[in-house]
């Protein structure tokens, strides 16, 4: 088996169909096609199951539902492919997707092989990066929030380097596949980078929210425990993902958000923190608004 796709499915009825006709019709020989069916209380089992009966190659798990991270990890746990690439049960991947990612494993030896992906809309959201890239690089580049590059979807994994990368605390529902790649990083794979473009993301649904303060504090101790003796090489990169989140709050006129987690940020900045980000924390919050906000605009322009 050289591909396992895995896809977590939790109330997508609407769209579940559509994405796994999407991948079943791929045009490759060797792969399976593993939905983990999270405990949705919609049709979403139902469909799955029927589609199943129609694709030998299509294996349908159903479990009390636990989060999409942990629907992946048992995903994971029953694939057999050499590789493993994950698909959200609302997004499509491209006809020949599949093909492209296998074609650059054979030909580059790679263990994590990044493309580029579309919106529904029609938006291609490219990388501007080709070739060999350094995992350090992405690993700074995750940690500051300014990755332009697709952590999960358009993204093949060596199957035994995913081991341990997806053991996240259940008290943790936001940013799990950005640690999830961030672990697997720290292992030191092969990464290659390609400009085709084999998903297509479906922008803009209401399932993005803010992390709690205990969430946060989890997320911190997991990232810190793997990176280990390193953490000092990526800690203002780690800063200054923790500013962003905290402009986030201010942007929302959420003032008191979080406030006990965010009181440290004014010890931890350096001269390596841009002057604009500096200024933003060393202000009283509300009086922040009025920069951040302002800054905002002018980049949304």
């Amino acid at each position: 088996m050289d591909i396992s796709v895995i896809i977590p499915v939790f109330n997508k009825a609407e769209y579940v169909e559509l994405c796994l006709e999407s991948v079943l019709e791929q045009d490759v020989e060797s792969f399976e096609v593993i939905a983990v069916n999270d405990g949705s209380s919609d049709e979403s089992g139902a469909i799955c199951d029927d589609m199943a009966r129609r694709y030998p190659n299509l294996r349908v798990l159903h479990v009390k539902n636990g989060g999409v991270t942990a629907a992946r990890r048992i995903g994971l746990e029953n694939a057999k492919g050499e590789y493993v690439t994950f698909v959200d049960a609302d997004d499509v991947m491209k006809p020949l997707g599949l093909a492209a990612l296998l074609y650059t494993i054979q030909t580059t030896g790679a263990d994590e092989v990044v493309a580029t992906y579309d919106t529904q809309y029609g938006k291609h959201v490219k990388t501007g990066i080709v070739g060999n890239v350094d995992p350090d690089w992405m690993i700074r580049k995750l940690l500051s929030a300014s990755a332009r590059f697709c952590v999960l979807w358009g993204v093949v994994f060596r199957r035994k380097w995913l081991e341990g990368c997806l053991d996240t605390p259940t008290v943790v529902r936001s940013g799990e596949a950005i640690l999830m790649q961030i672990l697997y990083l720290l292992k030191r794979p092969k990464v290659v980078f390609i400009p085709d473009s084999v998903y297509i993301y479906t922008d803009g649904l209401p399932n993005q929210r803010f992390m709690t303060l205990e969430e946060q504090q989890t997320y911190d101790a997991v990232l810190r425990n793997a990176i280990g003796e390193r953490w000092e090489e990526f800690a203002d990169n780690y800063t200054l993902r923790r500013i962003k989140m905290y402009e986030n709050f201010i942007d929302c006129r959420m003032f008191d958000v979080l406030s006990p987690y965010y009181d440290d940020l004014r010890t931890a900045l350096t001269k390596n923190i841009p002057l604009a980000d500096r200024i933003a924390v060393m202000l009283p919050p509300m009086l922040a608004y009025i920069p951040i906000h302002l800054r905002k605009l002018l980049y949304r322009k």
